[in-house]
């Protein structure tokens, strides 16, 4: 039987998760996004500080809500939202392990590193999103009540999120273009883009006396 407190709880566990794989840990992924093509130090740090609070705030909320569906919940996994949700807490973990565990820049294994732990959080990331409509549907065949609105507005959330994450990949492009701040586009050819291209990362990077 469904009380007004087993309701609660369910809504609090599903409102954690959320929060959690559904905002924060996406969100995390696009600030460390930003570091891509910064050269200045004392930004890459302010943007690693960002991701790395954003993950573990992230891991602390999963964790909550882990223990609350063991002390609430029937836990017999025969349900695919628990199954799920079981693997993506050990994948969780194990991509928090490979965080603190990140070469520096430039150094051996840092190409190993950095495929292993983006391999990891695209993981997190999909197992996240699948396990949160796998809860929506859950919580619509325990309580029989509609959850199309939540459905749609997570949707709309997720789009928003990955054309950012496109956006973000082909920024860079579009600055060279010259589409931004109404200049003309530019069409050049692959030649000129790849000289033009060469010259403007030379003169993007700061010298060791320019301030940052």
């Amino acid at each position: 039987m469904l009380t007004p407190e087993l309701s609660y709880q369910i809504m609090l566990h599903g409102f954690l998760l959320w929060t959690s794989m559904g905002f924060l840990m996406p969100i995390g992924i696009l600030i460390i996004r930003m570091s891509y093509r910064q050269e200045c130090r004392r930004r890459l740090k302010i943007i690693l500080y960002i991701h790395a609070t954003l993950q573990v705030l992230s891991l602390l909320l999963v964790t909550a809500a882990a223990i609350m569906s063991i002390r609430s919940f029937e836990n017999y996994f025969k349900y695919n939202h628990q199954r799920i949700g079981l693997a993506l807490y050990g994948v969780i973990w194990l991509q928090t392990g490979t965080g603190f565990l990140r070469p520096d820049r430039g150094s051996k294994g840092r190409s190993i590193w950095f495929s292993v732990h983006w391999l990891l959080g695209i993981t997190v990331s999909l197992l996240g999103i699948i396990n949160i409509y796998t809860g929506l549907q859950a919580y619509h065949t325990k309580t029989l009540r509609s959850t199309s609105v939540w459905n749609l507005t997570f949707t709309v959330e997720i789009a928003v999120i990955v054309f950012i994450y496109l956006l973000q990949q082909k920024w860079h492009y579009i600055m060279q273009s010259g589409v931004i701040l109404g200049n003309e586009p530019v069409q050049p050819t692959d030649q000129e883009t790849s000289s033009t291209y060469e010259k403007k990362e030379l003169s993007a990077m700061p010298s060791s006396s320019e301030p940052c």
